[in-house]
């Protein structure tokens, strides 16, 4: 069964090294996050069924990753393939443009 990881700066880089990654950088305080967050729960099946991994990091624990990657609003996610960042989506997106950028 599929599961969403949540990351730290401490393993970030070592897990998003292989493979195709989906990260959501959120709060716990963030409304469009949660939103976010139930979208990514509903259809983590489907995600995963790409191929794709999930992860999430939390912003206010991981505020230097949130730097690294210039994360200025949440939600973010960034899409990574084998550690390169390859697509970045800031706000809420629906799970089909999800699919379609893991594809």
């Amino acid at each position: 069964m599929a599961e969403i990881q949540h990351l730290t700066a401490e393993k970030f880089q070592e897990t998003i090294a292989q493979g195709t990654w989906l990260v959501d950088f959120w709060a716990t305080w963030c409304g469009p996050c949660r939103m976010q967050g139930k979208i990514l729960k509903d259809g983590l099946e489907e995600l995963a069924a790409t191929g794709a991994q999930i992860a999430q990091v939390n912003v206010d624990e991981q505020a230097g990753l949130a730097m690294r990657f210039n994360v200025l609003s949440i939600p973010t996610l960034l899409v990574f393939r084998d550690g390169q960042k390859v697509k970045e989506f800031v706000g809420v997106q629906q799970l089909s443009t999800l699919l379609d950028a893991l594809k």
